[in-house]
């Protein structure tokens, strides 16, 4: 697929990294990672497995995009790195046992608030 989308299309996608990123508000900083993935089945993209593999001008313009987009909100966006696949898989994996791990907890809560 190599036509732009409308918002809400579901596509199928290759997972070629992640740019970590740290999000300021109101003197609160969180972490706010941007996982980074091509069409599934673009031919623009089909040599493309990494993020270094695209060209350093869009890795930049992508970077831009987001700290423009925060500022636009009156938060303050700052770019720590960008890693490949493999690394954005880890921290995949580590936000999915934080959820699970938060819904087993608040599930207990929730039962023993019933009692």
């Amino acid at each position: 697929m190599d036509d732009p989308a409308f918002v809400g299309c579901l596509v199928p996608a290759k997972l070629i990294g992640v740019i970590e990123a740290e999000q300021t508000e109101d003197q609160e900083t969180t972490r706010n990672d941007r996982l980074i993935a091509v069409a599934a089945d673009s031919r623009n993209h089909s040599h493309v497995r990494f993020l270094g593999d695209l060209n350093n001008n869009l890795v930049h313009e992508i970077e831009r995009f987001f700290i423009s987009y925060n500022e636009t909100k009156g938060k303050r966006f700052e770019v720590l790195g960008h890693f490949g696949p493999e690394r954005a898989i880890t921290l995949i994996d580590i936000a999915s046992r934080r959820f699970r791990r938060s819904r087993r907890i608040a599930t207990k809560s929730r039962k023993m608030s019933k009692c």
